[in-house]
């Protein structure tokens, strides 16, 4: 399966709503490889001084965008408005 890079800024001022959420987006991301998708590597983005959570970043395994975009739409992170804008690249991984 190709691999796609998931990169996901959240909205200004976001912080509390993703400490909210967050156990519901830690079980989701779980889920994921029963339904097909791998996650490869994930993590949350952080600002220069690492003091603050400032989004999302995934390399998954997935058959399609498509997946890639229906998991994007599931995230209790994106359902509940946290992500502001959500970037997918396939991805070409030459080294690693």
């Amino acid at each position: 399966m190709p691999l796609y890079v998931l990169h996901a800024l959240d909205r200004p001022e976001g912080l509390p709503l993703r400490l909210e959420h967050y156990a519901a987006h830690r079980a989701f991301v779980e889920e994921q490889e029963a339904l097909g998708i791998g996650v490869v590597l994930s993590g949350p983005l952080q600002s220069d001084d690492g003091e603050m959570m400032t989004g999302s970043f995934f390399v998954l395994d997935a058959p399609d965008r498509a997946a890639v975009e229906a998991f994007v739409a599931a995230d209790p992170f994106m359902k509940e408005g946290l992500w502001q804008e959500v970037r997918i690249n396939r991805f070409l991984k030459r080294k690693g």
